[in-house]
């Protein structure tokens, strides 16, 4: 995915309300503010950048437990944008937090003390954001043991 450019299309459908068009094949997306600016009819701004950075840490993290051949499955991932007020009175995320689960025991997984040092390097989307918002990452097992 080096030196590309990768664009969507946002259309206001009723105040707050728009609609993600992302390309051909993939389905709209429908974004919204919530009550009482918006009406909360899809994710907001925050909930979208949440989820973009659990989805590229999710995918990081698979993709570097499959390149040794292993199958974490099922993954899941929770992130918490906070939202506050900045120094100069602006609301901004301040911090995210990301809990990522395995979908198994860690003793099943081969190479996982090296995976967990570096999947985080290859999230580009994780790098990217944390340049400006601080992200902590944390990964378990599925028997609830932290393991970073």
């Amino acid at each position: 995915m080096s030196n590309e450019t990768i664009s969507i299309e946002l259309k206001q459908r009723e105040n707050y309300h728009f609609s993600a068009e992302f390309g051909a094949g993939i389905p709209a997306l429908s974004c919204d503010e919530p009550v009482p600016l918006g009406t909360g009819l899809g994710p907001s701004p925050v909930q979208l950048l949440a989820a973009a950075v659990a989805n590229c840490l999710s995918d990081s993290l698979l993709f570097a437990l499959r390149k040794y051949k292993q199958a974490p499955e099922p993954l899941s991932c929770r992130v918490s944008a906070e939202v506050g007020r900045n120094e100069a009175g602006y609301v901004r995320v301040l911090a995210m937090q990301a809990q990522l689960q395995l979908g198994v025991p860690a003793a099943q997984l081969q190479h996982l003390e090296r995976v967990l040092e570096t999947f985080e390097k290859y999230c580009t989307v994780t790098q990217s954001v944390g340049q400006g918002i601080p992200i902590s990452v944390q990964v378990s097992d599925s028997l609830g043991q932290r393991l970073k």
